[in-house]
C-alpha cells in the first residue's frame, strides 16, 4: 500500500444567507450620460493586468473560503433583469437570462469595457442603428444564479448598447485588442474543487476553447491564490495576461465581448449547445495536456505486455465522510491484485503534483463529495467508484460525480451503503427519522439534509458487501 499525504477537496462550510440582489431597471438615456461621464473621465488611467505566465504579484492572503461540495444547484432566474428600449425585429438581445443556471451576454463590434465602474458598453455605428436596438442590463457573470448565498459576492455589471450619436460621445479607448473578451466572476463558491470546475473552469472551456487561445480573460472579484492555482489550465486557454476588472480604471476596446460563462449541467458538458461542439472528453484532455499528466488511457488488462498491477486510489480524509476503515479497503482491494495508493485531503499541497498520482492510478474510489472532483484526472476508461452515505443521495450522487464520469469517458459504479456501514447508526437509535425516514429530513431543506448526512456522517465500509465493486472495476479493466 501507498500512502500519498496530499491535497484532496477540501469540505467547506456555507455561508449565511443571503437574498439575490434584483438587477434594477435603467432608462438607457439617464444611465448612458452617467456612464459615458465616468468612463471619459478614467479612460487614460494605466490599466491593472495580472500576467498569467509569471502571475507578478503576492497571493491573496484571505483565508480559503469553506463552503459545501454537493449542492442542489438550480432555482428560480431573476425578475426585472433588464429593460430594452426601442426593440427591433432584426436583432436578437444582446443577454440571454432565460438559463436557470446562467446569464450570459454576447457582443459584437465597437465594445468598450470600464472594470473599475463594472460598465460595458457596445456602440451601435450609425449605419447599424435601424436594426440594433438600444438595451441595458444587469449581470452577475457568475454560473451558479439560483443560488443566492454563491451569488452574494459576485459584483453585478452593467451591459448596455447605445448609438454613435449620443450626446456626450461614447468615452475614448485608452487601449485597443484585437482578440475576444471574456468577463467572468471567480467569486461565489472557489476553492471548493467542485464548484471551481463546474462553476467556472468548465463553462470558461466553452467560452474561450474555439477562440485558440486568441481571447482575454477579465476577471470580477479575482483572487490570485486562485489562478494561480490554475494557472496551467488558464494559461492553456489564454495566451494573454489576465485582467483584474474590478481595479481596472483604463477604458479597454474589443471587437467582441462574452460576458457571464454560460453552464450546462453540474461539472459536465451537452456538446449540443457547446459552441464548437465540445464534450467532456475534450476538456479533459486538456486538463491532462495543461498538468502534463502522462497516462491517457487506463490500464488494459490481459493486453500483449501488459504485466503491472491496476492502482487503485482511494481518497481518504481526516474530517466527514471519511472512511473510518481505510486499511481494511486497503486488504481487500490488494487481495484482489490492486496496487492500493492512499491519498490523504490537505487543501494546502500542490494541485499539480496530486494531479500525477490521480493520473497514475486506473480505479478511484471515494465518498460522495469527499474527493470524487479529482476524476478529471483520471486516464479515459478508468473507473471511478462513488460510495453513497446514508439518506437518500443516490440522486444528487449521480447528478454531481455519476454523470460527469460517464460523460467525460470514465467507468462508474455506485455503492449505497447500508445503515451499519453509517457512523450515524452509533448515534441515533433505530427509530429515528434519520435513520428510517430520510426524505422527511430533505423536507426540512437543503441545510438540514447536509447538517445531518453531509456534515455528520462517516462511513465503516463492510467490505464482504462491497468486494463485488472492486470485482467489477477489474471487469471494467479487462475490456
Amino acid at each position: 500500500m501507498l500512502r500519498v499525504q496530499l491535497m484532496g477537496i477540501k469540505e467547506m462550510k456555507l455561508l449565511k444567507n443571503a437574498s439575490r440582489v434584483e438587477p434594477q431597471k435603467l432608462g438607457v438615456s439617464l444611465v448612458a450620460v452617467c456612464f459615458i461621464f465616468t468612463m471619459t473621465f478614467l479612460s487614460l488611467s494605466k490599466p491593472i493586468v495580472i500576467p498569467i505566465p509569471i502571475l507578478g504579484f503576492h497571493l491573496s492572503t484571505d483565508p480559503f473560503p469553506t463552503y459545501p461540495v454537493a449542492e442542489d444547484a438550480d432555482g428560480s432566474q431573476p425578475a426585472d433583469a433588464h429593460e430594452n428600449q426601442t426593440a427591433t425585429q432584426d436583432t436578437k438581445p444582446l443577454c440571454d437570462f432565460s438559463d436557470t443556471r446562467s446569464d450570459t451576454c454576447e457582443m459584437e463590434g465597437d465594445v468598450r469595457i470600464h472594470g473599475n465602474s463594472s460598465s460595458i458598453l457596445l456602440v451601435i455605428p450609425p449605419q447599424e442603428a435601424a436594426s440594433r436596438r438600444e438595451e441595458s442590463w444587469t449581470i452577475k457573470p457568475h454560473a451558479r444564479k439560483g443560488d443566492p448565498v454563491a451569488m452574494r459576492d459576485v459584483s453585478a455589471v452593467s451591459v448596455q448598447s447605445l448609438r454613435r450619436g449620443a450626446t456626450p460621445p461614447p468615452p475614448r479607448c485608452a487601449s485597443h485588442h484585437s482578440v475576444p473578451a471574456v468577463v467572468f466572476s471567480t467569486g461565489g463558491y472557489m476553492g471548493n474543487a467542485f464548484h471551481d470546475f463546474t462553476d467556472v473552469l468548465i463553462p470558461l472551456f466553452l467560452a474561450s476553447r474555439r477562440h485558440g487561445g486568441e481571447v482575454q480573460f477579465l476577471v470580477s472579484e479575482a483572487r490570485a491564490w486562485w489562478l494561480s492555482k490554475f494557472r496551467p489550465l488558464l494559461r492553456e486557454l489564454s495566451r494573454h495576461e489576465i485582467v483584474d476588472f474590478n481595479a481596472d480604471a483604463a477604458v479597454r476596446c474589443y471587437p467582441s465581448a462574452t460576458v457571464g460563462l454560460a453552464s450546462h449541467k453540474e461539472m459536465s458538458i451537452d456538446p449540443r449547445r457547446a459552441p464548437d461542439g465540445s464534450s467532456m472528453p475534450d476538456f479533459a484532455r486538456l486538463v491532462r495536456k495543461s498538468f502534463q499528466l502522462e497516462r491517457e488511457t487506463a490500464v488494459r488488462l490481459g493486453a500483449d505486455g501488459v504485466q503491472s498491477k491496476p492502482r487503485l486510489l482511494i481518497i481518504a480524509r481526516r474530517r466527514t465522510r471519511r472512511f473510518e476503515n481505510v486499511d481494511d479497503i486497503v486488504g481487500l482491494a490488494e487481495g484482489l491484485g490492486y496496487e492500493a495508493v492512499v491519498a490523504e485531503a490537505d487543501a494546502s499541497s500542490d494541485l499539480a503534483r496530486f494531479a500525477r498520482v490521480v493520473n497514475s492510478c486506473d480505479v478511484l474510489v471515494g465518498v460522495h463529495g469527499a474527493g470524487l472532483t479529482n476524476l478529471v484526472f483520471l486516464p479515459a476508461n478508468a473507473t471511478v467508484v462513488q460510495v453513497v452515505p446514508l439518506g437518500g443521495l443516490e440522486g444528487i450522487a449521480r447528478a454531481d460525480f455519476g454523470g460527469p464520469a460517464l460523460d467525460a469517458g470514465l467507468r462508474y459504479l455506485q455503492y449505497s451503503i447500508a445503515e451499519d456501514e453509517s457512523t450515524l447508526a452509533d448515534v441515533y437509535p433505530k427509530d429515528h427519522p434519520v435513520l428510517r425516514d430520510p426524505i422527511s429530513i430533505h423536507r426540512q431543506g437543503w441545510m438540514a439534509l447536509r447538517g445531518v448526512y453531509l456534515d455528520k456522517q462517516s462511513v465503516r465500509l463492510d467490505v464482504g458487501r462491497f468486494k463485488g465493486q472492486l470485482v467489477k472495476a477489474l471487469e471494467f479493466l479487462h475490456q
